[in-house]
């Protein structure tokens, strides 16, 4: 709504509005030996039904309704560059007849292939050498079907290749030593539920692209190999082999981590664990670890998932021990665990779960699932953890676990004096249905800035958004048909916008700005470092950039910003504006304006400087594909040294560098208030009048009694399945929102907290309501009790 309080923008603004542009199809059809080659793997699979769209009119590269989310061609030009087809789970393996080795002969006709796809389509038998003549080959996945055999030789020929998922397989043998140097630039490699064996190769210390191993439930025994020189290693899935007895050395960019149900024993690495301050998931149950239980892991900034159960992990828990503001999910069960539970995980909370049954702690409701204190202290001293009180001397191990211990302990006491320090400022826990006037901010520091961004990134990934990268001219040319006034979305003072298509059949946003030459090049790399890190969920995020230099002095003279491409409608076309059928429900409103709260904290403090005052509006509110909310425009300082942004805040304009507007955050606040009014009623708002006339409705609607004025605010749309408590709490908080004093509005924290709460009260009404009453039958039953 900035754009009705606020004036003429903040900085220059990414206008990413695309949401009623379509890329218009390829005007070249696909090559005819092509074409052949799609219908040959039609008949080399068997005819599957997920392919029942394909005719012999079917023009693949556009047009049509061949397309589907099973199977999809993508076409660059007159060439496939993407195929994917998957069948149905359980697909049982093809007959006889099927050749595996012509499936591949057959794929190699298509030269210009990048991703394929092939998963529960019953393939059977090894992955053929061949598979080396899809040279330009980036992405393969050939999950859950009955391929076995080893890995051929043939995949490191694929200098491309970045992804390679071959899950629910009969794959064999040991991994290949060829790997760590065959394949550089190979980043996400899963084989999860194969049938390798044997010890891990050194090799794999090589591979510096490496961001995703995944090799759980296989036959894997023998220690890991020194990870730590994986600089971009984040996920590490090893559950479910015969690893170990050592803990593996690790990176400090490791976010996720999960070492269950293999055979690691000793004691857990307190002091390399809690330098990974990017830890999210941490899973070591069902192995034989001994020695104390670093409390410390409890409290690491980004920790969400935390499993020890069924170890033999010993020490004194104490109720003082703090949590991380993450954690969700706690496991200590099985252990040999006393003291009493710390207070964190003792307090009961909705939205966080803790399981710590056959230990022998001490709790204030006899929980009986408690061993008592003996068995815990008797079963120490039978696997030597520590010494026994008839020796009279101790032994060379006990020794070393009694320092280990004493050193656990200091950093524990370190780690909890610093975290008490940093959140000394921070709010209590928050009662039940109470809208909370202050939270605590993000970390106000680079580390826990680059943390969140390295998961988003991480999550990123695995959403399919590739990673952020420097484009050439020459593609952004090729994407956009070299800028031609088609591929035009429009323009403003500072440049224009086009729509594209990468070479793999990517559509993206370009975004072209003109350069000032009084910039420096520092000011270049400080930019283009915080646009590499727009990258969220809930953002229409950043792909990459490029320059384009003046061949006389090497200044840069134009910068193009390169986005994803959304093309799903706006937030506005599914409330206010949306036909029917097509409108979000309550409980999807909700559920929406809680991504669009996220998407809001991550610019605010997921990266520093924060971003604020983003002319938020409804109409930039994008939904992909997905149905997930993107801001589609937000504020990038990227001229700041050469610009001024004009901002009204309470009829007094004054001119501040972009990144520096006062009380910017909560201009955001405004801003998403207004979102609010529109989600809550159903009508398009277009300006502040009608803003003021509804605020003025809905403090009149909470202030009344009974609930008979706030369902007259309410979009009839959403009324019969709406709950009248998630309904009032989201209308205080969009009070609150519309303050007019900016001091007055809630910080992102606690907007967040309350439509959370909203969106657990609705589920919770609507899974104890066995009849759900309409509204006439919600207001006669709270007029009764009232």
């Amino acid at each position: 709504m900035g754009g009705i309080i606020h004036g003429q923008g903040h900085g220059l603004l990414i206008l990413l509005s695309v949401a009623s542009l379509a890329l218009l199809p390829g005007a070249t059809p696909l090559q005819p030996s092509q074409s052949w080659s799609l219908f040959k793997l039609r008949q080399l699979l068997g005819d599957p039904p997920v392919l029942g769209t394909w005719l012999n009119y079917t023009d693949f590269c556009y047009g049509g309704d061949y397309k589907t989310a099973s199977a999809l061609v993508e076409c660059y030009e007159d060439s496939v560059t993407q195929l994917h087809i998957m069948g149905d789970p359980g697909a049982r393996p093809l007959p006889n007849t099927f050749s595996i080795d012509a499936l591949f002969t057959t794929l190699s006709r298509l030269p210009d292939l990048k991703v394929l796809t092939l998963t529960n389509l019953g393939l059977w038998g090894p992955l053929p050498g061949k598979i080396s003549r899809l040279q330009r080959l980036e992405i393969l996945n050939v999950s859950s079907n009955y391929l076995y055999g080893e890995l051929p030789r043939g995949l490191s020929q694929l200098a491309s290749l970045q992804t390679l998922v071959a899950d629910d397989n009969m794959l064999g043998g040991k991994l290949p030593g060829w790997l760590g140097g065959g394949v550089p630039l190979l980043a996400v490699l899963s084989l999860r539920n194969n049938t390798l064996q044997g010890t891990l190769p050194e090799s794999l210390k090589g591979m510096p692209s490496l961001r995703s191993l995944v090799l759980a439930s296989n036959n894997l025994s023998g220690n890991l190999p020194d990870l730590s020189g994986l600089k971009n290693l984040q996920v590490i899935d090893m559950a479910n082999n015969a690893l170990g007895p050592a803990f593996p050395r690790l990176g400090r960019k490791v976010a996720s981590l999960v070492l269950a149900g293999n055979k690691f024993s000793d004691g857990l690495p307190a002091d390399m664990l809690a330098s990974c301050y990017l830890l999210e998931r941490l899973d070591v149950s069902g192995n034989r670890f001994v020695g104390p239980f670093p409390a410390a892991l409890l409290s690491l900034p980004s920790i969400e998932y935390l499993s020890i159960a069924k170890n033999r992990f010993t020490g004194r828990l104490s109720g003082n021990a703090s949590c991380g503001e993450n954690l969700q999910f706690v496991d200590l069960s099985s252990n040999l665990l006393t003291g009493s539970l710390p207070g964190c995980l003792a307090a009961p909370v909705k939205t966080k779960t803790v399981l710590f049954a056959a230990n022998c702690l001490s709790t204030s409701t006899g929980d009986d699932s408690q061993h008592p204190s003996p068995f815990c202290r008797n079963q120490a001293l039978a696997v030597g953890i520590v010494p026994g009180q008839g020796h009279k001397k101790t032994g060379l191990r006990a020794k070393a676990g009694i320092v280990a211990g004493l050193l656990v302990g200091t950093l524990v006491v370190s780690a909890a004096v610093l975290f008490v320090v940093r959140k000394a400022s921070a709010p209590k826990a928050r009662p039940a249905r109470r809208l909370v006037e202050h939270a605590s901010s993000a970390y106000p520091s680079n580390l826990l800035a680059d943390a969140r961004y390295i998961s988003q990134t991480v999550k990123l990934g695995a959403l399919g958004i590739p990673a952020y990268r420097s484009f050439s001219l020459v593609e952004l040319e090729a994407a956009t048909d070299n800028f031609q006034v088609s591929s035009l979305m429009g323009q403003d003072a500072h440049g224009q916008m086009y729509r594209g298509r990468l070479s793999n059949g990517t559509p993206v946003t370009i975004r072209s700005l003109k350069v000032k030459k009084s910039q420096s090049s520092q000011s270049f790399t400080r930019h283009i470092e915080m646009i590499s890190k727009l990258r969220h969920r809930h953002l229409v995020s950043a792909l990459g950039h490029c320059f384009q230099y003046n061949l006389d002095d090497s200044t840069v003279t134009q910068l193009y910003l390169v986005f994803e491409y959304v093309h799903n409608g706006n937030l506005r076309g599914r409330i206010s504006q949306g036909t029917e059928g097509r409108r979000l429900s309550w409980g999807q409103r909700i559920s929406t304006t809680i991504g669009v709260a996220k998407g809001i904290q991550f610019l605010h403090g997921g990266i520093i400087p924060g971003l604020f005052a983003n002319n938020l509006k409804i109409t930039n509110i994008l939904m992909d594909q997905n149905q997930v909310a993107k801001i589609g425009s937000y504020n990038i300082p990227i001229l700041s040294e050469t610009m001024k942004s004009e901002v009204m805040q309470g009829g007094a304009g004054s001119k501040y560098p972009s990144d520096r507007v006062p009380n910017g955050d909560k201009i955001d606040m405004y801003d998403f208030g207004v979102i609010l009014l529109e989600v809550v009623s159903g009508r398009p708002i277009s300006s502040i009048y009608e803003v003021e006339i509804m605020k003025e409705q809905l403090q009149s609607a909470l202030t009344a009694q009974g609930p008979s004025k706030r369902w007259n605010l309410v979009d009839p749309a959403v009324s019969k399945g709406c709950s009248d408590d998630s309904m009032r709490t989201v209308m205080e908080i969009c009070l609150r929102c519309l303050a007019k004093e900016p001091t007055q509005r809630p910080s992102v924290e606690d907007m967040l907290w309350n439509l959370q709460f909203a969106a657990q009260v609705q589920d919770d009404s609507r899974s104890s309501e066995e009849s759900p009453l309409s509204p006439s039958q919600q207001l006669h039953a709270q007029s009764a009790e009232d």
